[in-house]
């Protein structure tokens, strides 16, 4: 513990004088050393806003970033950079960054405090809580949008240093179905794709997924294909991707399953199949077989809203196909039978042997800029690298790599997001850590959420901002630095490590989470285990060892130069691989990572819906990302005037001509939109990218999730976004 201000002095001069170029870091006002201007040059960074992991380079001048251009040449972006990609500084510079602790005092506001103060409060609050109720009683939730070696740093802290055992990842929210399809079918989570095979298909079918807007340096790579690739999209609403679409398949919400059946029912009975591939490389698809060919096409049809005729040219223009990769982010995976879905997308590409060559795959794109580093290194839904907390053996070999005791190591996997907020809700968890993630904006059932967070009895919100919805209702904020304000690596949609280099200070008292992470271990009094966790690239080299022989060993990736001159690394890349294509694929020789080497066919009668449309509610509400100017709660993305002006200020609701005639619902006109769970205003967009019948709400505004029902799949425990029943009424005269 440290017990004076000196010795606190001392700890952080300690700490940041250990790191390269972390001096920067050491705020002034602690008076340890001065604020270091940054020399004028040019810094290379992988982007902090979506997954698809842009190179930018940073220009600074007298030691402050003053602009960016996208990096020529770099394998993912090739020159190009998204709107937020452009405006990737500006969120540095806001007036509401998080620039001293806070804490709550008796009068119940939030003052500024030391951060020695800080960490008291911390310690002492979590260690009484854990005191009294147990171990459990204090959990953490993470995110996908800090560097790797911060995630590892934080989950191994957390559940070997601290005792806890619950920690889950905001990732939970966007690739947790991805994730266990991937291993249930494949083995491990691999996603097997470049995003060179987006130029490379000549079938490309995208499955709720809208890459123009969510992901549009994909959509770059579209554009750049030379095969005059047939598109396909299946997606309820007309998106801007499905606009340029050769076909867009605009079935009923939440039937993807069905149809997905329904598409391989057409490629069995035409005897379009690999046949070899199937025998050779997979497991069950004899049982998959006599699944969907109980599924009618008449039913089909019916569950889909789709013709028989449609359902036909879709297996046909997918049979056609030499090269087909098949392509799915959030429509499909917040639904709530998401695993499945996702399995069927990955057995049309087994049963047609669209997989390890270029141009198909079954491939699924990531949300959050790091989800992928929070997949396989946030200590959350699995143990560091992909291993098992439940395995005796993968607790041994971690225990050795970071030479701590194996008791150390949970020997139980965490709960899983909600069932963390479930426990909150009926008191046995006490105490909550929340890092860089605004659950009281993003959660499902916002109203309900909110309610439950007071139930907590200590809550603490690590951020760069001390405005967001979640750290206005902490008891302690602890202000962190943000991207381009630190070092460490990210990984992408498609396994790319990519290098996060420091371009700027963090403003007043704020530190990089990882410092953060260390003085914690500190003051907790576990700082002894993380000695050789001295800074980003110390943890970089345990990561690499923990990933000896995995399916994602990088063992072969020397350091952060190696990263930087090569432009991203994809894992695998083994100990003694080199050279190596810098666009590489996964299972080209049919070798999978199950048991048997070969990929299982996993299916299951589909579901109803949890909640479907009624007299009282009679549309299906839909959500999703607005436009390419946006981001998840525009934390971010609402800093910037230019980002500002690409969206609507007002939130508002896409609504089908027909539905607005007989409501009689003018375009621009203030309506209630309401479910079970609450009602919202909001203003009418009059469009018919939106069958009758449904409505569409971005997911960016506040309000959003006051709507949104808390129904999860059984397999990954992710919330099913993407379909509710709504109503939508006129807003009187005299109250717009």
């Amino acid at each position: 513990m440290v017990n004076t201000m000196k010795q606190f002095k001392d700890l952080i001069y300690q700490k940041t004088g250990s790191l390269t170029d972390e001096l920067a870091l050491v705020p002034s006002a602690l008076g340890v050393l001065p604020q270091r201007l940054l020399p004028d040059r040019s810094g290379r960074l992988v982007c902090g806003f979506c997954s698809t992991g842009c190179s930018l380079d940073v220009h600074i001048k007298d030691g402050v970033p003053v602009n960016l251009t996208p990096t020529k040449g770099y394998p993912v972006n090739i020159g190009e950079a998204c709107p937020k990609g452009w405006e990737a500084l500006t969120p540095l510079k806001a007036f509401d960054r998080a620039v001293t602790p806070y804490v709550r005092k008796g009068h119940g506001r939030l003052e500024p405090a030391h951060w020695d103060a800080a960490l008291r409060i911390f310690t002492s609050r979590f260690k009484d809580i854990q005191s009294r109720y147990g171990n459990d009683s204090v959990a953490f939730l993470s995110t996908g949008q800090i560097a790797t070696e911060e995630m590892a740093l934080l989950g191994t802290l957390a559940k070997f240093g601290m005792g806890l055992v619950h920690g889950d990842g905001n990732t939970r929210q966007c690739m947790a179905s991805a994730v266990v399809a991937y291993k249930q079918a494949f083995g491990f989570d691999a996603p097997p794709y470049t995003y060179q095979d987006l130029e490379e298909s000549d079938v490309i079918v995208f499955i709720g997924a809208n890459p123009c807007i969510a992901h549009p340096i994909m959509w770059q790579r579209v554009c750049r294909n030379k095969n005059n690739p047939t598109i396909i999209v299946i997606d309820p609403r007309t998106t801007e991707t499905a606009m340029a679409a050769t076909r867009h398949y605009a079935l009923k919400p939440k039937s993807d399953l069905v149809l997905l059946y329904g598409l391989a029912r057409g490629l069995i009975e035409r005897g379009w199949l690999d046949a070899d591939f199937i025998a050779g490389h997979t497991t069950g698809f004899k049982e998959f077989r006599a699944h969907v060919k109980m599924l009618t096409p008449d039913h089909i049809s019916r569950a889909t809203g789709l013709s028989e005729a449609q359902i036909e040219q879709c297996v046909a223009l997918i049979a056609r196909g030499k090269k087909v990769s098949f392509w799915w982010t959030m429509g499909v995976n917040q639904g709530h039978e998401a695993v499945r879905t996702a399995q069927a997308i990955i057995n049309l590409a087994l049963m047609t042997g669209n997989i390890g060559r270029p141009g198909t795959g079954a491939n699924s794109i990531t949300g959050q800029c790091n989800a992928m580093g929070s997949r396989l290194f946030s200590n959350t839904t699995n143990l560091l690298g992909g291993h098992d907390f439940c395995n005796a053996a993968h607790r041994r070999k971690i225990a050795a790599i970071l030479h701590m005791d194996e008791a150390r190591i949970p020997a139980r996997n965490s709960l899983p997001y909600n069932q963390i907020i479930e426990e909150i809700a009926v008191g046995k968890i006490k105490g909550l850590w929340i890092i860089a993630t605004n659950p009281a904006h993003s959660w499902v059932g916002q109203q309900e959420f909110r309610q439950i967070l007071k139930n907590l009895e200590f809550l603490v919100v690590q951020d760069m901002y001390h405005t967001t919805q979640t750290a206005q209702m902490a008891d302690l904020i602890l202000p962190a630095a943000c991207w381009g304000e630190k070092e460490g690596t990210m990984i992408n949609s498609e396994r790319r490590i990519g290098l996060l280099r420091k371009v700027a200070k963090a403003p007043g008292l704020a530190l990089a989470d990882f410092l953060i992470f260390q003085l914690i271990a500190h003051y907790w009094g576990c700082g002894e285990l993380f000695k050789d966790w001295q800074s980003p690239e110390a943890v970089f080299q345990i990561l690499k060892e923990i990933s000896r022989g995995t399916p994602c060993d990088f063992t072969g990736i020397h350091d952060y130069a190696m990263i930087e001159s090569s432009g991203g690394i994809q894992w695998p890349l083994p100990e003694g691989t080199l050279p190596w294509d810098d666009q590489r694929r996964l299972f080209a020789d049919g070798q999978f990572f199950t048991d048997d080497r070969k990929a299982r066919f996993m299916f299951e009668v589909p579901r109803p819906v949890p909640e479907d449309v009624c007299g009282q509610y009679p549309f299906v509400l839909l959500t999703g990302r607005g436009t390419s100017a946006q981001w998840h709660t525009q934390t971010r993305t609402a800093k910037s005037p230019i980002l500002r002006k690409m969206y609507a200020r007002e939130v508002y609701v896409e609504i089908n001509p027909e539905d607005a005639c007989k409501l009689s619902i003018r375009d621009g006109q203030w309506v209630y939109v309401s479910t079970r769970r609450g009602e919202i205003k909001v203003r009418a967009l009059v469009i018919s990218s939106v069958q009758q019948g449904h409505i569409f709400l971005p997911m960016h505004y506040e309000v959003s999730n006051h709507l949104t029902l808390p129904a999860f799949d059984p397999y990954s425990y992710q919330p099913s976004y993407k379909m509710a029943a709504a109503r939508v009424a006129k807003v009187p005269y005299y109250y717009a």
